[in-house]
């Protein structure tokens, strides 16, 4: 037995040298296909989804290491890569031979740059200082040194934060009525969410159900239990506010009271309208009256118009019209009457003889005689 343990024993221990000279050369062959695999690597921690709100900065990051087997000269890319397969995409800035290099004028481009002074030391993250709502983009950095290559992608979505929101009441706050509270945002990325608490008064009774897509906190049974101070806060991913609303608790009238008022108040203004449309028909009764006996009166005054015969004489005198000449007198135009007319009276039985009339002359210096 113990000669068979020794012969296996020596027999382990001839071959020992060939056993490690066989594992020498597999780590050989194994360390160089390593490094022919693992060249330069880019080792960034960044999320893969950035979201950013307008007008703020970001830096993607593009952290590096090189590879003793890269012995290529360094070439760094950024680029926006196009939604769609088929078109190329947007080369931004790059880095070779020591030199940066900007190579599109799209908006996108404007003010990028490296974050690090000098990218060839590991450091490639691009800076963006003034995000706006056209730099949601898939971006790419592409780091290459021959054999060596690597890239690392990043999504960035830009975003708008919430406005202030406006908060109110509705429902009229009265005890033992339904009461809703509304909060709403006029501006601002999807999706938002709105979220109520109570800042006095302890925490928001179980009763009350709010909803944090609509903003409504609604409170069926109002009570002096609900009263407060409500603070309403809206947020998405990048940023959030806030507005407040003091909820008071107002006792309801009595509502007998109330109907009694307002019987009473429908009587009065029944009675004022029936005492204006008295008035008015009054008036109007009264104005017509006194037109009537105005009327009557000028009927009552009016003489009548005295009818007597027109005598042939007298038609036949007043149809003599009297007839003017004129003259010149001492370089003047004169006026003289060269009219003779005979005046008859029209009751000719009385026995009246005619009268002639006499021409009037005229006198250069007092003019006519009156």
């Amino acid at each position: 037995m113990s000669r068979q343990s020794c012969s296996c024993l020596g027999s382990f221990l001839s071959c020992l040298p060939l056993l490690s000279v066989y594992l020498f050369w597999t780590a050989c062959l194994l360390s160089t296909e390593l490094k022919t695999t693992f060249g330069i690597q880019v080792t960034s921690t960044s999320p893969q989804i950035i979201q950013k709100a307008e007008g703020g900065s970001v830096t993607l990051g593009c952290i590096y290491t090189l590879s003793p087997s890269d012995i290529g000269e360094l070439d760094i890319e950024w680029s926006v890569v196009s939604p769609d397969t088929t078109q190329k995409d947007l080369m931004l800035i790059s880095y070779t031979s020591g030199t940066k290099y900007h190579h599109s004028d799209n908006p996108l481009a404007k003010g990028l740059d490296f974050a690090a002074p000098d990218p060839s030391q590991g450091d490639a993250s691009l800076s963006i200082p003034l995000l706006s709502a056209t730099h949601s983009a898939t971006y790419q950095c592409k780091v290459r040194k021959s054999p060596g290559v690597d890239m690392h992608k990043v999504s960035l979505v830009v975003m708008a934060k919430p406005s202030v929101p406006k908060c109110w009441a509705e429902g009229g706050e009265l005890v033992g009525e339904a009461v809703s509270l509304h909060c709403k945002s006029a501006k601002g990325s999807t999706p938002l969410k709105y979220t109520w608490r109570r800042e006095s008064g302890g925490p928001i009774p179980a009763a009350a159900t709010q909803n944090s897509v609509t903003g409504e906190l609604r409170i069926s049974n109002h009570s002096e239990s609900f009263a407060g101070i409500y603070l309403c806060e809206v947020n998405n991913a990048v940023g959030a506010e806030h507005c407040r609303i003091n909820l008071r608790a107002n006792k309801s009238p009595n509502r007998a009271a109330v109907i009694v008022g307002t019987i009473v108040g429908s009587l009065l203004l029944i009675f004022i309208l029936l005492v204006l449309i008295v008035l008015l028909l009054w008036k109007l009764s009264s104005r017509h009256r006194h037109e009537k006996e105005f009327s009557n009166e000028i009927r009552e005054d009016a003489p009548p118009p005295e009818s007597r015969p027109v005598s042939r004489h007298t038609s036949r005198s007043t149809s003599q019209q009297p007839h003017v000449s004129y003259s010149q007198v001492e370089g003047s135009e004169a006026s003289s009457f060269n009219e003779a007319f005979t005046f008859t009276p029209s009751n000719s039985s009385q026995g009246h003889t005619p009268d002639k009339c006499t021409p009037v002359k005229y006198d250069s210096k007092y003019g006519y005689a009156v």
